[in-house]
């Protein structure tokens, strides 16, 4: 009996070729990511009593790591406050950005919805032309939000590129699901709550990160409306560690112990990345299925 053959897809000369620069390319880039990050991992376990040259000191054992600048930022009152208010625009941010943009995602998905074409228009036109700082400036302030973390994130709350993304998502689904909930009498609010989201777990996710980035990381707007010391987030704090000469303009002197100044500014800049590279791991699964479904009409 003949053996049948095999489906394997054979590759030829050409296709090694360019899998084999692929996998080289890729590894290049790994390390060019890779050494920066752990050149500040090790940066900030450096002791203070570490004599020798940056590359050796990427190499020394982690039984000589000395954690004294944790400590110290960790002992900080004015470290721990960013730290917290960071994570609250974080927190109530990405919360109201989607609170807000899956509603509106939603009514431009619907091909049905009288003078759609208008709405579209009317969310795209601001993407193409901004207002500016001044006229955002003024209105922020004239509304009261200024000196409240609000500032930060009610102003950004809906971003047209992510909502458009999420519309695209929406599109794909099939209208026979919503549909048929339709000819059952449910109302609109129902067909989203109860068939849409369920299947949007990934462009939920995706967009959720997307918004988790960009408030974590702002640091214009908290400049421009944020003028007390207590409300400073992270990005703010971390800029005044890294431009300043020496850390006792701006912190108490015996805050920081035996740590040195450059082991401090490590530390600073690798505790602010914790939360993004804990939280990608977990979203990783639905980032690429989100992003790509939401970028291809179904």
């Amino acid at each position: 009996m003949p053996k049948p053959k095999s489906s394997a897809i054979r590759l030829t000369a050409s296709d090694r070729l360019f899998y084999a620069g692929l996998d080289f390319f890729l590894v290049f880039i790994l390390i060019v990511v890779a050494i920066p990050m752990w050149s500040t991992i090790t940066l900030s376990f450096r002791p203070n009593t570490f004599i020798g040259s940056n590359l050796e000191g990427m190499f020394l054992a982690p039984w000589k790591w000395s954690t004294a600048a944790y400590k110290a930022l960790l002992g900080n009152r004015g470290f721990v406050l960013a730290f917290l208010n960071s994570g609250k625009i974080l927190v109530f941010g990405v919360a109201t950005s989607l609170f807000l943009t899956i509603p509106l995602a939603y009514v431009l998905s619907v091909k049905s919805l009288p003078g759609r074409k208008f709405l579209n228009l009317f969310v795209l036109l601001p993407y193409l032309f901004n207002v500016g700082i001044i006229p955002m400036y003024l209105v922020v302030t004239g509304v009261g939000l200024a000196n409240h973390l609000a500032a930060i994130y009610l102003p950004a709350a809906i971003s047209t590129y992510n909502c458009l993304i999420m519309r695209g998502f929406f599109e794909g689904i099939p209208d026979e699901l919503k549909e048929s909930a339709r000819i059952d009498g449910a109302p609109e609010w129902y067909v989203l709550l109860r068939i849409i989201l369920p299947l949007s777990k990934p462009i939920i996710m995706t967009i959720g990160l997307y918004y988790g980035v960009s408030f974590w990381n702002d640091f214009f707007h908290a400049m421009l409306y944020l003028n007390k010391n207590e409300l400073q987030p992270l990005p703010i704090l971390l800029r005044n560690i890294l431009m300043a000469s020496g850390m006792n303009e701006f912190v108490e002197v015996n805050a920081f112990g035996n740590a040195s100044v450059q082991a401090i500014k490590a530390a600073s800049v690798f505790m602010s990345a914790v939360p993004m590279i804990v939280a990608y791991p977990f979203i990783q699964k639905y980032f690429t299925k989100g992003t790509l479904l939401g970028s291809v009409k179904g």
